[in-house]
């Protein structure tokens, strides 16, 4: 792994970086590559809530002190919003920092910052079928694969199937260890 990896408020600085290493393809990856677009509605965001909320927020990623990437986290439903609600996390990593143990160590103290900070039951994610490297960060994150998610998601001029994974709270005793 790279270090000892933290999360963190994200700051200005981190702005110019995820500007810089997120504006094309060969930053995103492919299986977040959607296109062109402006970075200023991130920077209003940040300026008019700090990019932390009642409905999600986002978060830097360090290993070993130095910036990796971020981490966020939306709501989702299935069913009424108030009493079905549940937590989407995502992460984006620049190059250098991925297939290193990273995103499997910030996605895992993501979890634990919102079983110990909010009152969700369940925490999910997906990511593109293809994404292998992702699905095994999310299973030894403490994911567990729930099933295919088909057409989901629009991007490179086609639809793409979604692999679905969740943690629940009840999961937790596993996150007492860390990752492999």
């Amino acid at each position: 792994m790279t270090g000892e990896v933290s999360l963190r408020p994200v700051t200005p600085g981190d702005l110019d970086l995820f500007e810089r290493e997120f504006t094309a393809e060969d930053g995103t990856g492919p299986f977040q590559w959607f296109g062109f677009t402006s970075p200023h509605r991130l920077r209003e965001r940040f300026t008019r809530d700090g990019l932390l909320g009642r409905e999600g927020g986002m978060l830097t990623v360090t290993a070993s002190g130095t910036t990796a990437g971020r981490v966020e986290w939306f709501t989702s439903a299935w069913g009424r919003p108030d009493t079905s609600s549940c937590w989407t996390v995502a992460i984006g990593l620049f190059p250098a920092a991925r297939g290193r143990g990273t995103g499997t160590a910030a996605q895992r103290r993501l979890v634990r910052y919102l079983f110990a900070h909010t009152r969700a039951e369940r925490v999910q994610a997906f990511t593109d079928h293809a994404n292998i490297a992702e699905q095994r960060a999310l299973e030894k994150a403490g994911f567990t694969r729930e099933g295919t998610v088909r057409s989901a998601q629009w991007r490179a001029g086609r639809w793409h199937d979604q692999v679905l994974y969740s943690v629940l709270r009840t999961d937790t005793p596993l996150w007492d260890e860390e990752p492999e």
